[in-house]
């Protein structure tokens, strides 16, 4: 009898569940069926990565195309320089000044002496509290040429001239052959200064402790460095007019090289050693080499192209050995993953047939040439007899060590002063960010709500664009599939994969509540997860997360209908390696996320029982920066909810004086190019006006003090309401974590929804 009593339980339960998928079959039309296994995330993320994958090689072609059928001249190299110097945050205008002689008190005067020149520690201006620093090598003849010199960056300027031990002292013989030699100090990958020791020190090497907040800010560690170098050319210029200029680097030294030469045409010759190749690897370079839609532009070869007809040495010696950053004991690791790549002699000629392409004109002598052996150290016979030769030095021969007439430069005191001096720079830009932003936005239109939707379509055009990085609207069918995962007594829920580009899918899980009459149309509340999360977290009436708090399991009950969207920030540094991938494209992974977002919106509006116009966003953490950038391009979203997120964003990023500051964790993907001079939270919110806007905001929310969001949310209530759109926008307090609290948010989408709760 019991046997019989169980086979007939199952046997309901299986009837039972037969009449809701039939259910849910007609609420869900021309609908296949979702037979992926296992983790969907990861093969989300996946699928990013090959389609970035196949984007950078179409980049490749693209550039090698337009370049090829370009003139290297005129108004093509005007604005490809321009470019450059844009993406390499060296825009800031550098200030006259003299290099300078840095000594204590009584022991004035050179550092060494050689045959026929002096060695001397030196400064000089750039802009604000940013000096170059290092040493002058001045000839005792009136000099042939003038010369700087980059070592790589972990490199002393000392070691080139001999005066310490460790590398190859080639500067030695280009002051022999009666150079004025410049050679900078570069920022480092120690750890020793970075971080704040009021709050916490980290092990990202200095390099990439300045490019954080750099990035924000439009500039970079690259264009800091280029400044100092060119600004040392401007005084060689001035100290020797008429002498040949050239420019020589090695490893990061050798980066620079290459870019100095292709900006400033007063170089005349320019050896890149340590550094030339293909640049498509760039992603798993270390992160201070990450620059904005570099390779939508520029690789090394057109980099080379822009130096042409000006003589350019590519010596292929052995890169510094950088396979990550320090690994400091009782430091946090939150230094962002990257190893300096050595390419094989094949592909840097293959680079530099690329840049031969280009140059239709050749000259008689060849412009770009390689020199020296493979694998070898900087600053070979063949490479420094070559670069003396096209500056009319005479041929460099081997040179004695200086003799030294006083103690050495600290150095580690001297990087303070280099890496200090670059984040005062950082600060000065960010203290200016709100008059930089006023000025900005002033084209758009505040004198009425309908003037100001009019004229911000072009601050959304940007925003898209310029500082998230847009992709082509997807023209492939959406290609629904379901499956039914839940059921409760208020509502069934079903996992969803729609098609977005070949590998890039969006994914999530749709609630329906249950009593939906034919015909009706009800809204929709889009809830998003944040950093690590998963749309089960949200919509499992079998989980119950102390941070979502079932929040899209009420509002199904409620009635609404619920779609959580599962977002690809998700498997450490697999996902953090898409943004790396995307950023030289001029993208971002919210440049997929808006797609899928915009995939996911067009499946929505086109069911039979959803509104269409009452599409509703609401996201926590990671799920409310979602709901910063989203909504702000995707118009389709008629309200957006910014949980434990919202406040003063560039702060949050830029700040080196608080432990919640992205400086000093983990999210190295978190910096967006230029974001602090163009677009913080309050801006955004803007491009949301007059769509309906929410905060939800716990006192306890470590992500930012609450001073940060109520100063940044009263420029989004102070634009509501001189737009007349004061009841449009709210900020609830609570007090508790970070957290949904689901009681004003819940009240604010049945206001702006005109939705009540369901029976």
């Amino acid at each position: 009898m019991r046997v019989n009593q169980i086979q007939q339980s199952l046997a309901l339960f299986a009837s039972a569940l037969l009449l809701a998928t039939t259910a849910a079959a007609q609420l869900l039309p021309d609908v296949a069926p979702l037979d992926w296994e296992g983790d969907l995330a990861t093969r989300m993320v996946d699928g990013l990565h090959a389609d970035l994958d196949r984007r950078i090689d179409a980049a490749r072609e693209d550039r090698s195309a337009r370049w090829s059928a370009s003139p290297l001249t005129g108004a093509f190299a005007a604005e490809n320089r321009a470019d450059l110097r844009t993406i390499l945050g060296a825009v800031d205008a550098r200030v006259r000044g003299d290099v300078e002689t840095i000594a204590a008190p009584g022991e004035e005067g050179p550092l060494a002496r050689g045959e026929g020149y002096h060695i001397y520690a030196v400064r000089w201006p750039v802009f604000g509290n940013a000096w170059g620093e290092g040493l002058l090598v001045e000839p005792d003849e009136p000099a042939r040429a003038s010369l700087i010199l980059l070592p790589d960056a972990d490199e002393n300027p000392e070691a080139l001239l001999g005066l310490e031990g460790g590398g190859n002292p080639y500067a030695l013989r280009l002051a022999a052959a009666g150079a004025r030699i410049l050679i900078p100090v570069l920022a480092d990958r120690t750890d020793t200064w970075s971080g704040h020791p009021d709050v916490r020190m980290t092990n990202q090497p200095h390099r990439e402790w300045i490019y954080r907040g750099a990035y924000e800010m439009g500039r970079h560690v690259i264009g800091f460095e280029l400044q100092k170098a060119l600004a040392g050319a401007d005084w060689l210029v001035r100290r020797g007019p008429g002498l040949p200029l050239g420019v020589m680097g090695y490893g990061e030294g050798g980066l620079l090289a290459l870019h100095a030469a292709a900006l400033d045409t007063r170089i005349g010759a320019a050896v890149v050693s340590g550094y030339f190749g293909p640049r498509e690897g760039l992603w798993a370079e270390p992160i201070y080499r990450n620059v904005w839609g570099l390779l939508s532009d520029f690789g090394d070869a057109e980099l080379a192209a822009l130096v042409a007809p000006r003589a350019l040495i590519i010596e292929p010696a052995a890169p510094p050995a950088v396979s990550g950053p320090p690994m400091t004991e009782g430091r946090p690791h939150g230094a962002a993953p990257g190893a300096v790549p050595a390419p094989p002699i094949d592909a840097i000629q293959a680079e530099v047939a690329r840049a031969e392409s280009y140059v239709a004109n050749k000259p008689d002598a060849p412009w770009i040439r390689i020199a020296g052996q493979a694998g070898r150290e900087a600053g070979q016979d063949e490479t420094l007899q070559q670069f003396a030769k096209t500056l009319e030095l005479t041929q460099p021969s081997s040179a004695a060590p200086p003799e030294p007439l006083r103690e050495l430069p600290d150095a580690r005191v001297r990087m303070k002063r280099q890496v200090e001096g670059m984040l005062d720079w950082v600060d000065r830009i960010l203290e200016e960010a709100p008059h930089t932003r006023a000025t900005f936005w002033s084209n758009a239109d505040a004198a009425s709500a309908a003037t100001w939707v009019a004229s911000t379509a072009e601050y959304r055009r940007i925003f898209h664009e310029e500082i998230i990085g847009s992709l082509p609207e997807s023209t492939i069918p959406l290609n629904p599939r379901t499956r039914q995962v839940y059921e409760t007594d208020h509502y069934t829920g079903h996992e969803v994969v729609l098609d977005v580009y070949e590998d890039v899918f969006a994914y999530g899980i749709l609630l329906l509540p249950k009593g939906i009459k034919p015909g009706e149309r009800r809204p929709v509340v889009v809830c998003q997860h944040g950093l690590e999360g998963r749309p089960q977290e949200i919509t499992d009436p079998a989980i119950n997360s102390h941070y979502y708090v079932q929040y899209g399991c009420k509002l199904a009950e409620e009635g609404f209908i619920v779609y959580a969207p599962q977002n690809p920030y998700i498997g450490g540094d697999h996902f953090r390696s898409v943004q790396r991938k995307a950023n030289p494209l001029r993208l971002s992974l919210f440049s997929y996320i808006i797609e899928q977002h915009r995939q996911t919106l067009k499946w929505l509006g086109g069911l039979p029982f959803v509104d269409p116009d009452r599409i509703a966003f609401y996201g926590l953490s990671y799920g409310g920066k979602t709901a910063m950038r989203v909504p702000a391009v995707l118009e389709e979203y008629c309200l957006s909810i910014c949980s434990g997120d919202f406040n003063e964003w560039i702060w949050k990023n830029v700040t080196r004086r608080r432990i919640t500051s992205y400086m000093f964790h983990g999210e190295y993907e978190m910096f967006e190019w230029n974001l602090g001079e163009t677009f913080n939270y309050a801006e955004m919110a803007w491009l949301i006006c007059p769509r309906p806007f929410m905060v939800e905001r716990g006192h306890w929310d470590g992500v930012a003090p609450d001073e940060w969001v109520g100063y940044e949310f009263a420029r989004v209530r102070n634009r509501y309401d001189l737009l007349g759109l004061t009841d449009e926008t709210a900020i609830e307090w609570f007090n508790g974590p970070h957290k949904i609290n689901g009681v004003g948010t819940f009240q604010f989408l049945r206001d702006k929804l005109n939705f009540a709760r369901t029976p």
